[in-house]
């Protein structure tokens, strides 16, 4: 086997390892979060510094191989707001607002909605990627899958069905957010690198969200909470800086149906968590869901990509 082909996927099986697992942990982990510090403000703190700490790095690595520090032009700068404003701003605020008044798990199981956004907005744009039959039956077995996962979750008073709707309508209109910018990312042009690209998009994201804490009085509410200071660390350290540079990678370097298997694997996860950490009950209905996720999972993963020249490697670099 080919030296080249074999570390490319080592980085693809490590990229979507880092993926599933840190944000398949970060709904738990936000949920904590939101409990102690303002949302908002969570929010903002988190994407400002991730950002700023990621440019740091990203310049450093880009000295020690001799390279000026990134200077994005206009157009890129145009490029940057546009994907932090879908992928930060509208994903996160609408995420994050939500999980103060729905479990952790749900919000998760409501994001698999993004696997189903990402291949259909996939379908337009230069680096269009055609979805194959093999592909489509992997996307609806998964998504078969999360909806058993997601019955047990659904049972309860009606009466409290109506103070959730809103909850559960932001957190999906999140979703819808994302994903477009996921695809924007995807066919965006650009001499930047993906760490300083994923950098600049979180700082703009963030300067966004902290407008919004602002207007929300997050500021007068904040309080020193080792539980939230605690959930900050993990979220800017290890969701902002390294599964949000790993995602941004993946996303010009494999089909927007791969992309969007996180959205079936991160349920199963933060269930898992629930379950382990929070002592939640794992039904078999949602054991079985979970195996049934895998096997859409493994048909989308081993499904042979479309050949068209779209879908070559553009975009950030590595």
């Amino acid at each position: 086997m080919n030296p080249a082909n074999l570390s490319r996927r080592a980085k693809l099986l490590l990229s979507f390892a880092v993926v599933y697992v840190v944000w398949g942990s970060s709904y738990l982990v936000t949920k904590l979060g939101v409990m102690a510090l303002p949302p908002f403000l969570f929010g903002a703190v988190r994407f400002i510094t991730g950002g700023l700490l990621l440019f740091s790095v990203a310049c450093l690595l880009r000295r020690h191989r001799g390279e000026a520090i990134a200077r994005p032009s206009a157009q890129e700068w145009r490029h940057i707001a546009v994907v932090g404003f879908c992928v930060v701003f509208i994903s996160n605020s609408a995420s994050i607002w939500g999980l103060q008044f729905v479990p952790s798990y749900q919000a998760a199981l409501l994001s698999v909605s993004s696997s189903f956004w990402i291949p259909v907005l996939g379908l337009l744009g230069a680096r269009a990627a055609k979805i194959t039959p093999r592909t489509a039956l992997g996307l609806l077995i998964g998504i078969g899958g999360t909806v058993l996962i997601a019955l047990p979750a659904s049972a309860g008073p009606d009466s409290a069905a109506p103070a959730a709707l809103w909850p559960t309508l932001s957190i999906l209109a999140g979703c819808l957010g994302w994903s477009a910018g996921t695809i924007y990312l995807r066919n965006v042009d650009t001499s930047l690198d993906v760490m300083s690209f994923t950098a600049l998009h979180m700082l703009c994201g963030g300067l966004m969200m902290l407008i919004l804490a602002l207007m929300f009085g997050d500021v007068h509410r904040w309080q020193w909470s080792i539980q939230g200071l605690g959930a900050l660390a993990y979220m800017i350290l290890f969701s902002s800086c390294i599964a949000y540079t790993a995602f941004a990678w993946l996303s010009v370097n494999v089909t927007p149906a791969q992309l969007a298997t996180y959205g079936f694997v991160n349920p199963v996860i933060a269930i898992l968590l629930g379950w382990w950490v929070l002592d939640e009950r794992l039904g078999t209905l949602r054991i079985v869901g979970t195996l049934i996720v895998l096997g859409g999972l493994l048909l989308i993963h081993t499904a042979r990509a479309p050949s068209s020249p779209a879908t070559a490697a553009q975009g950030a670099s590595s």
